[in-house]
């Protein structure tokens, strides 16, 4: 990281987080092949020590999107055969997207996520 001339930190050429931007492409493409989401969730446990804050706060709200997801995933799916379960599903499915949206947004700005250990968006 370094500083501009207001004192504020930017990040730098090599704090771009990359890493933090394949997890959250992984997530999206395990709308389609489920297991790349537990593979981004490991790569986020791996690389979060090494980064710099503002990547930190992106590698934390990917572990709780997964462990959030999962959670509504399995609520979703044990409430299947009273109908609830498919809205449970569906609103599940609106927020993840949402969420690896708005994470990418930030990230490519080179912003660190406002509030990592939200349940919402």
């Amino acid at each position: 990281m370094s500083e501009n001339i207001a004192g504020d930190s930017v990040p730098s050429v090599s704090d771009k987080g990359n890493a933090a931007r394949l997890i959250y492409v992984l997530y999206l493409v395990a709308l389609v092949i489920g297991v790349t989401s537990l593979v981004g969730v490991i790569m986020a446990y791996v690389y979060r020590d090494g980064a710099p804050a503002w990547v930190q706060s992106h590698y934390r709200y990917q572990i709780r999107t997964f462990w959030i997801g999962l959670l509504y995933v399995l609520i979703g799916a044990v409430t299947l055969v009273i109908v609830i379960g498919w809205f449970i599903l569906l609103g599940w499915l609106i927020w993840y997207v949402i969420r690896c949206v708005k994470g990418l947004k930030l990230l490519s700005e080179g912003r660190a996520q406002p509030n990592p250990t939200s349940w919402w968006f």
